[in-house]
């Protein structure tokens, strides 16, 4: 192990939680591009930390124990008596630790932030793998058969060349314990994962993001959720979904 894996071991918790620096990030991005041995270690955690989000149950707090809270927390309207003050200050401070923790843990949309991980990590699963695409292929013509029959929906498939962004291929991909299907997009020396899938519910406009140093956007048109991601700049990656929204 060189000095430098040794310092990509110290950097990897705060890479996978996305609490480093850009320059940081961008040293830990190379030195993995460059050392197999640190792949397979950020993989191995990667996939350890998608398993347990994935397969991990998330569940809100009871209604009676918000009430409760709510009631004596944020529903007092008078002082209480001032030789009872310091008494229920003491116990203010753990209850009012434990409504935190919940709120973290119990309160925050899990599900939602749960795929939205395992959609970044298999992004950059596909960069770090060099498995970018099954077919490789600017013709969409080319691209979109060569789905069929191996997915149960059929994924709109365009090129974009002449507005910057050209079509790389496609490949398959399993997320959500589902077969999905993700294209390949390149804006200048960035490239682009667009995972599409089926999912009934009701149209849903974009949802923009960052997560671990990437950039990503999320909606829901005619029965399918699109969800793309990269390390291209909010605005540039935009401008690709709404190219994709207005053809879908």
């Amino acid at each position: 192990m060189t000095a430098d894996c040794g310092a990509f071991l110290e950097l990897m918790d705060g890479y996978l939680d996305n609490e480093l620096d850009t320059d940081t990030v961008y040293r830990v991005r190379k030195h993995l591009s460059g050392c197999a041995t640190c792949r397979r270690r950020y993989r191995e955690t990667q996939l350890l930390i998608d398993s347990t989000r994935t397969q991990v149950s998330y569940y809100k707090a009871p209604k009676d124990l918000v009430d409760t809270i709510t009631r004596d927390f944020g529903g007092r309207k008078t002082a209480p008596p001032r030789k009872l003050f310091w008494r229920r200050w003491m116990l203010a401070i753990p209850a009012a630790a434990l409504a935190l923790t919940l709120l973290v843990y119990v309160g925050l949309p899990g599900q939602r932030r749960g795929i939205d991980d395992e959609l970044v990590s298999s992004h950059i699963r596909s960069l770090l793998e060099q498995h970018l695409t099954d077919v490789a292929s600017s013709d969409s013509h080319t691209v979109k058969p060569w789905f069929a029959g191996k997915l149960d929906f059929s994924p709109p498939v365009y090129d974009f060349a002449a507005q910057g962004y050209p079509l790389i291929g496609g490949r398959l991909d399993y997320l959500q314990h589902r077969v999905a299907a993700a294209l390949a997009y390149g804006r200048n020396k960035h490239l682009i994962n667009v995972f599409i899938m089926p999912e009934a519910g009701i149209d849903k406009p974009f949802k923009i993001g960052a997560l671990r140093g990437y950039n990503f956007i999320f909606w829901r048109k005619g029965g399918l959720s699109f969800f793309a991601v990269s390390d291209l700049n909010a605005r540039e990656l935009e401008a690709l979904a709404v190219l994709l929204d207005r053809q879908s």
